[in-house]
C-alpha cells in the first residue's frame, strides 16, 4: 500500500504523456502508482483507468475530466483525473488520492468470464463505453478506439428478449447483473448476447457496466413481441422517481442556484440532468411501446384541427428550437383542417416529428411545418435541412430501437415506430421522403 507521505490526501500529481500514451515524466505518486502496476517511463502508462482517460482526451481533441478508482495493493484509491490534450501530447493532473479500505467498497459483482473470442466491454454511469477490447473488436470490424466515450448503442442494437422484455434495463434499475441481453452489431447482421455486471461506487450508486457480448451463430431474429405491462409497470415505479430527483439535482447544479460551482462541475452537471432526461422519456416510450403493441389498442375518435395541433407541437418546442439556432415556420393561425383521431396523440406525434427536425437541422437551418387536405386525408408535413436519410434506411428508422446514426445525439430508436403505429391505429400512416443533402420530409396523415 502506498504511504500517506508519498500521496497525501487531495495532493495534485502531474504527468506528461506522448501521442501514444507512453509516460514521459511524472510526479513521485504517479510514478510510484504506474511502477506498482507494471509500468516504466517510456512505456504506455501501465494503469487501465487512467490510460482510458487519457485515450479518450486524445481522440476527442478536449479535456476531459473523470472519477476513478484505481486498484493500490491491499486498498483502491478514489481519484480525480484531468487530462489535457497539450501539442503532440497529453498533460494529466490527478488528486484526491482518497484510500477506500475494504468495509468501504460495496461487494463487488463475481468477474464475467470472457470466453475466447468474446467481446468484452466496460461502460460508465452514464453508459458509455469506457473500454472495449481491440482484439475481438477487430475481428468483428469494429474500431474499438473510435468507439470509446460513444453510448452503448453505438457499438450494439439491442433487442427485445423472447419475453419481451430488455435485460439490460431491467439490470440498470435494479442494480444486478444481467445475462442473455439480445443484440445485434451496428452496421452488420451479427447477431450476440450480452452478459454483464453492474460496477457500484463507493456510495453503492450505479457506476456502469462492466460485460462481454458473444456471438450468437443459432440465435434466429426475434419476433416484435410485446413488453409485458408488469415489466414495464414495474420500470416505471423504479426509475420515475430516483430519475427525478436526478435532474433536479443536476439542474441545480448547473444553475448554481447554491453558490458558484467550477466550471467544468456546471458542464457535468448538464451531462447528467440531460442523460436523466433522456432516460427519463425512455421510460416514457417503453410505456407507450406496451400500448401501441397490445393487441386490444384502441383509440379515441374526436375531430381534431391538425393545424391546431402543428401549431401547438411548434409551441411546445420554440425554446429548443430557439437554443439550437433553428426557426420553426407553423400553420398560419387563421388555417384550419378538419381531421378525425385522438388529439392526445396527434399531438405527441407531431412534437416527435418537429423535435427530430430540430434535432437534425443545422444551427441557422429553418423547420418548416405545413397542413393541408389531399382527397379524404388531412396530412401534415414536417421537414426540415438536415442531412437527409439514404433510401436504404428509409424502412429502418420506422423500427424498434433503431436510428439513422446511433453515434449522434438523439432519442432510443423508440419514437418512429410508436408514431407510425398510431398513426395506423387512428386510420391514418406515417412516412417519410429525403434525399440525402437535402433534408428529409415526414408526412403524418389523418381521415377527414
Amino acid at each position: 500500500m502506498m504511504k500517506p507521505d508519498i500521496i497525501p490526501d487531495l495532493a495534485v500529481s502531474h504527468a506528461k504523456l506522448d501521442a501514444d500514451g507512453r509516460l514521459l515524466a511524472a510526479d513521485r505518486a504517479l510514478l510510484t502508482l504506474n511502477d506498482q502496476a507494471g509500468g516504466a517511463l517510456g512505456a504506455a502508462l501501465a494503469v487501465p483507468q487512467l490510460a482510458t482517460v487519457a485515450r479518450l482526451a486524445r481522440r476527442l481533441g478536449i479535456l476531459v475530466s473523470r472519477a476513478v478508482t484505481v486498484a493500490d495493493q491491499d486498498n483502491d484509491l478514489d481519484l480525480w483525473v484531468r487530462v489535457q490534450p497539450e501539442g503532440d501530447g497529453l498533460r494529466m493532473a490527478v488528486s484526491g488520492w482518497r484510500e477506500l479500505r475494504a468495509r468501504a467498497i460495496p461487494p463487488r459483482p463475481a468477474p464475467t468470464v470472457i470466453e475466447e473470442g468474446a467481446l468484452a466491454w466496460e461502460t460508465d454511469a452514464s453508459v458509455r463505453l469506457t473500454f472495449v477490447s481491440i482484439d475481438a473488436a477487430r475481428r468483428l470490424g469494429v474500431d474499438a478506439l473510435s468507439l470509446l466515450g460513444q453510448p452503448l448503442t453505438a457499438l450494439f442494437a439491442l433487442d427485445a428478449s423472447g419475453n419481451g422484455g430488455m435485460p439490460i434495463i431491467e439490470a440498470v434499475a435494479r442494480r444486478q447483473p444481467f445475462d442473455d441481453q439480445p443484440a445485434r452489431l451496428r452496421g452488420g447482421d451479427v447477431r450476440l448476447l450480452l452478459t454483464a455486471s453492474v460496477k457500484l461506487d463507493a456510495d453503492g450508486a450505479f457506476a456502469g457496466l462492466s460485460g462481454v457480448a458473444r456471438v450468437e451463430e443459432t440465435a434466429a431474429a426475434p419476433d416484435t413481441p410485446a413488453i409485458s405491462s408488469g415489466f414495464t409497470d414495474g420500470l416505471d415505479r423504479a426509475l420515475r422517481a430516483p430519475l427525478a430527483r436526478i435532474i433536479a439535482h443536476a439542474d441545480t447544479i448547473h444553475a448554481e442556484a447554491e453558490g458558484p460551482v467550477a466550471p467544468d462541475y456546471v458542464d457535468y452537471a448538464s451531462d447528467i440532468a440531460n442523460a436523466g432526461r433522456h432516460l427519463l422519456a425512455l421510460v416514457d416510450d417503453l410505456v407507450d411501446l406496451q400500448a401501441v403493441e397490445a393487441e386490444d389498442l384502441a383509440l379515441l375518435t374526436e375531430p381534431v384541427d391538425l393545424a391546431d395541433v402543428a401549431r401547438r407541437a411548434a409551441g411546445l418546442l420554440s425554446v429548443r428550437a430557439a437554443n439550437a439556432g433553428v426557426a420553426i415556420a407553423r400553420p398560419l393561425p387563421e388555417l384550419h383542417v378538419a381531421a378525425s383521431g385522438d388529439f392526445r396523440r396527434a399531438l405527441q406525434i407531431m412534437v416527435n416529428l418537429i423535435g427530430n427536425a430540430v434535432r437534425y437541422s443545422p444551427e441557422g437551418g429553418v423547420v418548416s411545418v405545413t397542413v393541408s387536405m389531399r382527397g379524404d386525408m388531412a396530412e401534415a408535413i414536417v421537414a426540415d435541412q438536415g442531412k437527409g436519410i439514404a433510401p436504404a434506411d428509409q424502412a429502418r428508422i420506422f423500427e424498434k430501437f433503431e436510428r439513422v446514426d446511433p453515434t449522434e445525439p438523439g432519442g432510443n430508436g423508440l419514437g418512429l415506430y410508436i408514431a407510425r403505429r398510431l398513426a395506423r391505429a387512428m386510420g391514418g400512416d406515417l412516412t417519410v421522403d429525403s434525399v440525402p443533402g437535402d433534408g428529409a420530409r415526414f408526412t403524418l396523415t389523418l381521415p377527414v
